[in-house]
């Protein structure tokens, strides 16, 4: 299905997909990819949902982590900090939805970023809305 807008931007757009591919600015991935409104749209080296680690959604949201402080060592279970975190992040799980173990969420919900799972078609629907709204958002996308 293509996707068209009236106006180009300079922003990354979902301009198209279909059952083997997601197209951003015009151009197909026959891959996962992963990217934000600006910066270059990235292949994600995740094959499956299943796969998917906290590493993995850091990596897609291209999210930088705070170095720790020297006291960080005295409390249990510190949660990274992120220096560059969107608003939220959307993961499109290929032609399903499916759902990421909460374990694996937590250390980004704690840092208040929301996380979203849906099937790619409707997850690149949503990042192109939530970006045209000024947003920060990431969103990455597997194919199946």
């Amino acid at each position: 299905m293509q996707l068209h807008r009236e106006q180009r931007t300079a922003l990354n757009t979902v301009t198209g997909y279909g059952e083997d591919y997601i197209e951003v600015n015009d151009q197909r991935y026959h891959h996962p990819i992963c990217f934000g409104p600006e910066g270059e749209v990235r292949h994600w080296q995740v094959k499956h949902f299943s796969e998917i680690t906290l590493k993995d959604i850091e990596i897609a949201a291209n999210l930088v982590t705070e170095k720790a402080s020297a006291i960080d060592f005295l409390e249990e279970n510190v949660s990274p900090r992120y220096l560059n975190a969107p608003e939220v992040i959307i993961i499109g799980t290929g032609k399903r939805q499916a759902f990421i173990s909460p374990a694996i969420l937590a250390p980004l919900l704690h840092a208040r970023i929301g996380i979203e799972t849906m099937d790619s078609k409707a997850a690149s629907r949503t990042y192109n809305v939530l970006m045209s709204e000024g947003r920060k958002v990431a969103v990455a996308l597997l194919i199946d």
